[in-house]
Order: C-alpha cells, then structure tokens, then sequence
C-alpha cells in the first residue's frame, strides 16, 4: 500500500502538514492554495527568522547556544528555499511570469546567497540543462557529478558514497566550492547584482569589524551560508536525475526525457498495528531520519522535480504537489506513468546506480571542456 494512504488513520488537522512533509497529497485531497508570493514569503522570512534564533543564542551564550543547531536550520531552509524554488522559477521567468519582478527577484536572491549570477544562470538552465542536452556532457548537472563530486561511470555504489561523503566534510573542498561561488556570481553579473551584494556584505564587514561583533556573523549567517548550504546541494544533487544507461538510442520524446527523473517522497508507511511501540518508532524515524532530509536537503518542490521537468512553464508550479497529483489522477496527458522514491538514502542509492551503468566513453569528464566553456566548479552551482 502507498505508504502516505497508510497515514489517514491519523487526525484530519496533521493531514496536510504530512503531505507537506512526505511531499504527496493523499488521493483526493484538496489544496490549501499556495500562491507565489506565500512562497517567497515564506522563505524569505525563515531565512531571517533563522538568523534572529541564532543571533538570540549568540548573544545569550551559555546554554543558549545549543539553540545554535536550530537557528542554522531554518536559515538553511529559507536559503534552500530561494535557491531552489524562488530562484530557479525566476530562472523561467516563470515566478511571476513578468519579466522584470522575475528579474529583478532572481537578481536579489543571487545576491545575498552569493550564486552564480542570474543572467547566466538562467540562460545556462534553460539551454543546456533542459531540451536536447539534458543529461549530456553539456548539462551542469552532469557536468557536477563528472568534474566536482568525482563519480564515474563503473565505479560502485560503496565507492560513490564514499567520495560524497569526502567531499562534504572536506573543508578544502568547501572553501573550493565557496570561492567557485563568489567567481560565478561575480562573472558577467549585472552592476545591479554587485551592487546589491557589495552594499549588502561590504556593510555588514564593516559594521562588525566596528562593533567586533564580526564571530558572530560568522557563525549566525556564513555558517548556514556556506558549509551548510553546500552540503545541502552535494545531497540535492545527487537525487536530481538519473542517467541513460549503456545503448539507448532514442535521446528524445516523452518517454526518455521522463524516465530520467523520479518523485523523491519523505517518510515511511505508518504502523500496520496500534500498538503504543510501534508508534512511537515511527513517530522518531519520521523526526529525526526523515524531517531533516525533507527540511534541509529536499526543500520546496524538490520532491516533485519530475513534474517540473514535465511541465517547466507549468502556471500551477506554486501548486506543486497538488498539481503533480492532479496530473497523476487524470491520467498524465499522454506522458508515461510517473515513478516515484520513498527516502533521500534509496533515491540516491538509485542515482549512483545509473552512473554505474553509464555509458563511459559518452561520460567521460576528459571530453567536457571540448563542448562547454564552463570552468570548474561553477556547474556545481546548480
């Protein structure tokens, strides 16, 4: 049984907060009527909600600061939050859907989250990570997997979580993937984006060197920023697509472009018996092994990139869950049956899969700087 069916026994007013959590509605259930302004709203204010907690336990110190966690948490959802919703919309001028509140968004957010710039962003996005090239040599997803992360084809799945996991507590690799940052943000950025960045961050240097307050902003805002942030990404990353395997031939059509990516769904199907044991387990795996990879790792509408890729100038995108399931119930309109993952563990587990079996003559990282000027790094900005 569908294991977000198995949660209806619970009370009616948790039922949209766990459609929320696990990332699928139940059959039937209606939408709360997320616009994109809620979107924007809401992440923007727990970005700085976030930092306010942090700055809270800071100040207080002592036993305040295990607050600390917390306060990075929501920080690093809001920032999560803008990057991979608010700014990738924007990206597809499709947030707003007029181009210069998309714009001009789009712009803010690289700014303070110190990404690559809009401009650039966007026309990379749109021309080589959607259409003909998605999953080729050209597409910065792959590009990331190859050059950053360091996955090749015929490597194992053991060998595979190893790097990752190397990379993400690897601070030459985070101070690497920091200074890629600020260089593809810097690159060919609108004066409108430097600007913002460099009265935003060139005033905050200067008001903590001042006031010597300077640990602080390093640890309430540069620490979710920063190391948080990407590993963060490293994870997302690794559940976006999965690759073609050796031999096929057909590049094109629903029914490729489709078999490339999946619904990721968070959490587990709720115990088959009532007993009082059997609860308690799965309320606590659903805490503290699901909620994290749903809140920090696979923020927004990650969960449901497949409907994007479906539809990328989908007007219901703010609707995300319920316009996956909608499309679901009707029948998909003449694209294949969606496919799904329950967990962030199995999803990437099936990603290093693909890449296993990948072609790798067609995924060799030697043969990248013959079709994209690309530098290093700045594909794992995606």
């Amino acid at each position: 049984m569908d294991p977000r069916e198995t949660m209806r026994v619970l009370p009616g007013f948790l039922q949209h907060r766990l459609t929320l959590f696990t990332g699928k509605p139940i059959i039937g259930q209606k939408s709360p009527g997320w616009t994109p302004s809620y979107h924007l709203i809401a992440a923007a204010g727990a970005m700085a909600a976030g930092a306010a907690l942090s700055a809270a336990a800071w100040t207080l110190a002592g036993w305040w600061l295990l607050l600390l966690p917390a306060g990075w948490a929501v920080t690093l959802h809001g920032m999560r939050n803008l990057r991979m919703m608010i700014f990738h919309q924007c990206s597809h001028r499709n947030m707003y859907r007029r181009r210069t509140a998309d714009l001009v968004i789009g712009r803010a957010v690289s700014s303070v989250l110190v990404i690559q710039n809009f401009e650039r962003y966007s026309r990379e996005h749109v021309a080589d990570h959607h259409a003909a090239h998605h999953m080729t040599l050209r597409d910065p997803t792959v590009q990331a997997f190859l050059i950053s992360l360091g996955l090749t084809p015929g490597m194992t799945r053991e060998a595979m979580w190893r790097r990752v996991l190397g990379r993400m507590f690897s601070p030459l690799f985070h101070l690497q993937f920091a200074v890629a940052r600020a260089r593809s943000f810097w690159s060919a950025s609108a004066s409108a984006e430097k600007a913002t960045a460099g009265v935003l961050y060139g005033g905050l240097t200067v008001a903590t060197a001042v006031t010597g307050t300077w640990p602080a902003f390093l640890v309430v805002w540069c620490v979710p920023l920063i190391p948080l942030f990407q590993m963060s990404n490293i994870l997302r990353l690794c559940v976006k697509h999965t690759f073609p395997p050796v031999g096929t031939e057909v590049r094109r059509g629903r029914e490729y472009f489709a078999s490339l990516t999946n619904a990721i769904f968070i959490g587990e199907a709720a115990p088959a018996r009532q007993g009082a044991g059997a609860w308690c387990r799965w309320t606590v795996r659903m805490l503290f092994v699901h909620a994290p990879a749903r809140y920090l790792v696979l923020t927004g509408d990650t969960v449901v990139h497949d409907y994007h890729h479906r539809y990328p100038a989908s007007r219901e995108w703010h609707d995300y869950l319920f316009a996956r399931q909608r499309d679901l119930e009707t029948g998909h309109h003449g694209w294949p049956a969606y496919e799904h993952v329950w967990g962030l563990v199995p999803a990437i587990n099936r990603v290093f899969d693909s890449i296993a079996v990948a072609d790798p003559e067609e995924y060799d990282a030697g043969r990248i700087a013959s079709v994209s000027k690309r530098e290093l790094f700045a594909a794992f900005d995606d």
